[in-house]
C-alpha cells in the first residue's frame, strides 16, 4: 500500500503557538507510520518545529528534487513539485493566521487538501462579534453582549457605564478574534472594566463585552462534511467557574474536569447536538467542529462559540468526545484525513 504523505502544520505566531504545538506533537506522533509518511511544517518565519518523536524517532522531510533541499516551512510548499507535495495537510494551527481562513485560502491556491473547514467557515468561526449575528439569524440563542471597539476610546468610556444596566454584572470581557481565552477576564463591578478591555485589546481591536452565563457549560464535538453527525456532550466543570487557559490545558488538581455523557436531561442532550449541528451546517464547517454552550436552569441553550479547529492535546474536549462515542484517537485521526480527501 503506498503511504500517503501527511504534513501537520503546527506553531505559527499566535498568542496560541504554545497549544499549537502541542497539538501538532500529539497528532505528528499519533499517526500510523504503516499508512502515513508524516512530515512536520511550521508556519512561524525562521522556526524549525522538532517533534519529539516521530516512527521510531525519524522524521521525514519534503525534498526538493535538485539537490534534496528540505521544505520545512509552510511557505516553502508551492517549490515542491506537485508530486512531491503532500496528500493532505493536518492543520494543527490555532488562533489567528492558523483556523482564520488565511492558512486555508493559501492551501486552496495550490490545491493541497486539508483537514477542517475552508475560507469563509474558518474565517465566520474566529470572529466572534460577526459569528454572533450570523448564527442569531436563524434564531440561536448567544449571551447578550455589547461591541467595543479599540480605535474609539470616546465611545468606549461612554458606553462603559451602559455595562452595568444592560447587561449586569459579571460579565465576560473577550477580544474578538482569538482563542483559547487569551485576552479574557470575568468582571465583577464597572471599576475594572477599562483594565480588562484593554487587556482584551492587545489581541484584537473589537472586544465584546458579554453577560456571564450561570448554568452547566458544555461543549458539542462534530464530525462530517455533508452529513454531519455530533458526539456525546462533554460537561465542563472548572475549578474556578470559568474556563480559562489553566483550566483547559492543565492537569491535576489546577485543570477542569471534564464529565462525558453530560449531566444534563435528555432533551437538553439532543438540543444541545442539534445546534451543534446546526451551527456546523451554518457555517459551511468541515470535517470538524465544536460548539461551546451553557445549558440554563430551564434547559435553555445558549450557544457560545464554534471551533473550526479544536484542540488535540492530552486535554482536549474533541478527543474526548470521541473516545466517548467509540472512536479512538488514531482513528480519529484517521477519519479526518479522509474526510479532508472527499472534499
Amino acid at each position: 500500500m503506498t503511504k500517503l504523505k501527511i504534513a501537520v502544520l503546527c506553531g505559527g505566531t499566535s498568542a496560541e503557538r504554545e497549544v499549537s504545538l502541542n497539538t501538532g506533537r500529539q497528532v505528528l506522533n499519533s499517526l500510523d507510520p504503516e499508512r502515513y509518511d508524516v512530515y512536520a511544517l511550521d508556519t512561524a518565519s525562521g522556526k524549525m518545529f522538532v517533534p519529539d518523536a516521530i516512527a521510531g524517532g525519524v522524521t521525514p522531510q519534503l525534498l526538493m528534487t535538485a539537490g534534496e533541499e528540505p521544505v520545512t516551512a509552510l511557505a516553502e510548499l508551492p517549490r515542491l513539485p506537485v508530486a512531491a507535495r503532500p496528500d493532505v495537510v493536518f492543520i494543527a494551527l490555532h488562533g489567528p493566521g492558523g483556523e482564520d481562513g488565511s492558512v486555508q485560502g493559501f492551501l486552496e491556491t495550490l490545491g493541497i487538501p486539508y483537514t477542517g473547514s475552508g475560507i469563509l467557515a474558518s474565517a465566520l468561526a474566529m470572529d466572534k462579534m460577526r459569528y454572533k449575528a450570523f448564527i442569531g439569524t436563524e434564531s440561536i440563542v448567544t449571551p447578550p453582549g455589547m461591541v467595543f471597539y479599540k480605535n474609539d476610546a470616546a465611545q468606549n468610556r461612554r458606553a462603559i457605564g451602559d455595562v452595568g444596566r444592560n447587561l449586569g454584572f459579571p460579565v465576560i470581557v473577550k477580544p474578538s478574534r482569538q482563542g483559547s481565552t487569551y485576552g479574557c477576564s470575568v468582571v465583577k463591578e464597572e471599576g475594572y472594566l477599562k483594565s480588562a478591555l484593554d487587556k482584551a485589546f492587545r489581541y484584537d481591536d473589537t472586544a465584546l463585552v458579554e453577560q456571564q452565563m450561570i448554568g452547566t457549560e458544555i461543549t458539542v464535538a462534530v464530525l462530517g462534511n455533508d452529513d454531519p453527525i455530533p458526539l456525546p456532550v462533554v460537561e465542563i466543570v472548572s475549578k474556578d467557574g470559568f474556563f480559562d487557559y489553566e483550566s483547559k490545558y492543565s492537569t491535576g488538581e489546577s485543570g477542569a474536569t471534564e464529565i462525558v455523557p453530560a449531566r444534563i436531561s435528555e432533551e437538553a442532550t439532543k438540543d444541545a447536538q442539534n445546534i451543534a449541528v446546526q451551527c456546523h451546517r451554518l457555517l459551511g464547517c468541515r470535517g470538524m467542529s465544536r460548539t461551546d454552550m451553557f445549558v440554563l436552569d430551564d434547559d435553555e441553550i445558549v450557544t457560545l462559540e464554534t471551533n473550526t479547529i479544536p484542540g488535540m492535546t492530552a486535554t482536549s474536549l474533541l478527543p474526548k468526545a470521541a473516545q466517548a462515542g467509540g472512536i479512538g484517537f488514531p482513528d480519529l485521526l484517521n477519519h479526518l484525513i479522509k474526510l479532508a480527501r472527499e472534499k
